[in-house]
């Protein structure tokens, strides 16, 4: 593929949109849609630079074009003057990469989420970094199509032990995408390597683990949520996967006992070497299914003085956006009916089309039909390294909210 230039030309294939729908883009929002498209003007293959422009015939932004894609074209320059090319990767990516630097993140020891696709002006690109290792995964055809450059860049901006790419298969298919999990650079490590986050040491496994390996975006939230346990609370976490929230709450909570659950027998597994790692005996796990542990324990009469409910994506798009919020009320009506009066319950939804409202208004509806009272401690997102952008609202996906039941 040949570089695009970084000078003005009129070569470059123009996007025109319908009347009435630029001022998001002047705006500064990087999705266009199919639906606000006129037309395309001049030849254009798929993951080619193209121009927005108005109806007016209004220069908007360069975008990288998929006709595959309802989500048409994405943007990313709003500077005529700064084209899509090599230079303009880069300087993207030290952007991004100089912030988790500043956040004391890059260690030989931490892992982090190094570029989050909207919020660092990388639409469709998502890098995290463990112990020097570089996990990539694109959910674009832009992206992929400058696969090589952007690692190159990552190489000459970090040297990385090694460079690894993921693909995510629902997003993908949605893009016209086959991406297969591979090594691009480097040299994987024959065994889970050890990241520390919160004084504490988790394994990652590079090669099987879950997405890009490990959940970097509650890393602030389980250390806060272990600050709200009081000493001595007999503490459940559900859908536990490697332990995060359990490990913080039995060593930063001074819980008495903690019992994490997870319907994966691989990531129950994972927990329990964390316990052992950092030498933890007061927290113990069990492969379960969630739904119907949550039911058994209501059933048995058992009372709790913590509760941590860290689902997986309930739903991906909107059209099941009312069976996610049933689940989501199921098990916080358990949760409710376990936790003694005074209790904390920790609740989370990493479901991005489930909105901050909607999910404050399904608490609401558990509060009401189980006749306790909810207080809202801390409403809470993910760890500053997965930033929100203020002209994408949608890089804002995951929910944390910490309550007092009643």
């Amino acid at each position: 593929m040949p570089e695009e230039t970084s000078s003005v030309s009129s070569s470059i294939p123009k996007v025109k949109l319908r009347p009435r729908k630029a001022q998001p883009f002047f705006g500064r929002h990087p999705w266009v849609r199919d639906s606000g498209i006129e037309k395309v003007e001049g030849k254009v293959e798929d993951g080619d630079m193209v121009q927005l422009i108005s109806d007016k015939d209004r220069f908007i932004a360069y975008g990288l074009i998929n006709r595959n894609s309802h989500l048409r074209v994405r943007l990313y320059s709003w500077d005529p003057e700064a084209k899509l090319n090599d230079r303009f990767w880069k300087a993207r990516l030290e952007r991004a990469i100089l912030m988790r630097r500043e956040m004391g993140l890059l260690t030989e020891t931490t892992g982090c989420r190094l570029v989050y696709s909207e919020a660092d002006g990388l639409s469709g690109l998502i890098v995290e970094h463990f112990a020097g290792h570089l996990m990539i995964q694109v959910t674009s055809l832009g992206m992929h199509r400058r696969l090589d450059s952007i690692v190159k860049i990552l190489t000459e901006l970090m040297e990385p032990k090694s460079i690894s790419l993921r693909g995510e298969a629902g997003i993908l298919k949605l893009e016209g995408l086959e991406v297969e999990s591979r090594l691009l650079a480097g040299q994987l490590p024959e065994e889970p390597i050890t990241i520390v986050e919160n004084d504490l040491h988790y394994e990652v496994d590079l090669s099987e683990g879950q997405k890009t390996g490990f959940y970097l975006d509650q890393r602030d939230n389980r250390r806060v949520a272990a600050r709200y346990l009081p000493s001595g609370a007999k503490v459940l976490d559900m859908f536990c996967y490697s332990g995060g929230f359990a490990l913080n709450a039995a060593k930063h909570g001074q819980a008495a006992s903690v019992h994490g659950v997870d319907g994966s027998g691989p990531a129950v597994s994972a927990a329990q070497r964390n316990a052992q790692r950092n030498q933890l005996d007061n927290v113990s796990f069990e492969k379960a299914d969630c739904f119907d542990y949550l039911k058994a324990r209501v059933d048995a009469g058992d009372k709790y003085d913590a509760i941590v409910l860290d689902p997986p994506k309930f739903t991906k798009t909107r059209r099941t956006i009312d069976e996610a919020l049933r689940a989501y009320f199921h098990i916080n009506r358990h949760a409710t009916q376990l936790l003694r009066p005074g209790g904390i319950l920790v609740t989370c939804s990493c479901s991005g089309n489930v909105s901050r409202d909607e999910f404050m208004m399904m608490l609401l509806g558990v509060a009401q039909k189980s006749g306790r009272d909810l207080r809202l401690l801390e409403q809470r997102g993910a760890s500053p390294d997965h930033p929100v952008s203020a002209t994408c609202l949608e890089s804002e996906y995951l929910k944390c909210f910490i309550a007092s039941v009643g």
